[in-house]
């Protein structure tokens, strides 16, 4: 599960109804959910402080990873946050905002361009993550938004072990890299599995929907768990009747002619 969709508009701000931010959040955990991932960037700080308010103390099973690399202006807009003082700081507000003495994994967020990933050397930020790492705020360390150019550089200096970029249905760039991952025991985490600011939209997916008497989305989702065993789903959402919808994915099964026909899709 991801908590962006939590705060308000632009994941900037506070939520429209605090309450049912909250509700959400407890729905999730007590229903079996057990990683969550968040940023103190989202809001900013305000996601965190929720999840330390619904959630806290935490049960034992459930994991909670966060990003750094980013910061919020005034505005709302995303700024890249790579400075040693900016991601030891970055570190520092999960944890007070989380209400932890450790960050389960950090993700580190490369912002070379903020909506897709950049070939460029990530070794500076790399290495204070992994310094964090020594002095036991961090257990492990991921990245998100990256090339494989970029993996494999991290995997010289720590070991990486999860990947957070962007993939979907219609998005399926790194269809390589998610068996290369795999083969490595290292996990993908898609973000926009859903499709983002423009949700998925094809008649074979809402056909498909029809006949399993499921939503399009609870299809693109399934699709995903299929896709590969090492790909961990994290569909962010404020609304409790949505939270269920997706958490009944689990239960779908997609049959042979539906994935080869989902595998055909270009949207």
């Amino acid at each position: 599960m991801v908590p962006c969709s939590l705060p308000g508009q632009g994941v900037f701000g506070p939520p429209k109804d605090r309450g049912a931010a909250l509700a959400v959040l407890r729905e999730a955990v007590s229903s079996g959910v057990d990683h969550i991932d968040t940023s103190d960037f989202y809001g900013p700080h305000i996601t965190n402080q929720l999840i330390r308010e619904a959630l806290s103390p935490y049960p034992a099973e459930l994991v909670i990873v966060s990003k750094i690399g980013a910061r919020r202006g005034g505005d709302g807009s995303w700024i890249p946050a790579f400075s040693r003082e900016e991601l030891a700081q970055a570190v520092h507000d999960n944890l007070h905002n989380l209400g932890l003495d450790v960050l389960e994994v950090v993700n580190l967020r490369s912002m070379f361009n903020a909506h897709h990933p950049v070939d460029a050397s990530l070794e500076a930020p790399l290495t204070v993550l992994a310094e964090l790492q020594r002095q036991g705020e961090v257990r492990q360390i991921g990245l998100s938004n990256v090339t494989p150019t970029q993996i494999a550089e991290g995997r010289k200096h720590c070991e990486i072990v999860c990947v957070q970029n962007h993939y979907n249905l219609a998005h399926r760039e790194d269809d390589a890299l998610i068996n290369s991952l795999g083969h490595d025991g290292i996990a993908y985490v898609p973000f926009f599995p859903l499709g983002g600011f423009k949700p998925l939209q094809s008649a074979i997916l809402s056909g498909i929907a029809a006949r399993l008497g499921a939503t399009p989305m609870q299809v693109a989702l399934a699709w995903l768990l299929h896709r590969a065993p090492n790909i961990l789903l994290i569909p962010g959402t404020s609304s409790l009747a949505h939270l269920r919808e997706n958490l009944a994915t689990a239960s779908l099964r997609l049959p042979e002619d539906a994935v080869r026909e989902l595998a055909a899709i270009t949207i």
